[in-house]
Formats: structure tokens, C-alpha cells, sequence
């Protein structure tokens, strides 16, 4: 892979990491004091993909709360977003209601 190449992913990837940043921030009304981590992990596990996307929803005086998509970040759904979201408000950590 040229660096050429290399550079268009990186842009393609960071430029998607963002998207789905701004989506989970309104999705899950986030405040600004809160953060979300976005990241592709390797999952050596057998039981998952090569690779996952790790998503870390940290609200400002609560634990921080993981959720990973056994997909790789290209291929992360609209559908995986929302499952994410239920699955952060059952886990008691959406004290703030969703934003618009």
C-alpha cells in the first residue's frame, strides 16, 4: 500500500469515526462535559470478527461504559447505533434524555 493510499484510508476512517461520533452524541444526549471514544480493535478471540469497533461512552461522574460492534468500523450499521443505544440506557447510565 502506497502512502498515497495509505493517507486516503486514514482520511476515509477518521472521517467515519467522526459520523458516527456526532450521530451516538445526539443519540445518546451527551453533554459537553462528556466524552465518546470511537476506535477498530483486533479481536484475536475466536468467538468475534478480526475486527471490532470499540465504542466508550464516559458521562461526566459516571463509570465509563463499553460497548463494542462485532463489526469492523466500515461496516458499522445504523441498526448497530441503535442497538448501542438501547443497550447503554438498560445499563443505567442514560440519566441525560436524547437531544432532538
Amino acid at each position: 500500500m502506497s502512502r498515497a493510499d495509505l493517507r486516503v484510508r486514514n482520511a476515509a476512517r477518521s472521517a467515519r469515526i467522526a459520523a458516527i461520533k456526532a450521530d451516538l452524541v445526539v443519540r445518546l444526549g451527551l453533554a459537553e462535559a462528556d466524552t465518546l471514544s470511537v476506535n477498530e480493535v483486533a479481536c484475536a478471540q475466536a468467538c468475534c470478527p478480526d475486527r471490532e469497533t470499540l465504542v466508550l461512552v464516559m458521562r461526566d461522574g459516571e463509570p465509563t461504559r463499553a460497548h463494542r460492534i462485532a463489526r469492523p468500523l466500515e461496516a458499522v450499521t445504523d441498526d448497530d447505533l441503535a442497538v448501542l443505544c438501547a443497550e447503554d440506557a438498560r445499563s443505567g447510565s442514560a440519566r441525560h434524555p436524547p437531544k432532538g
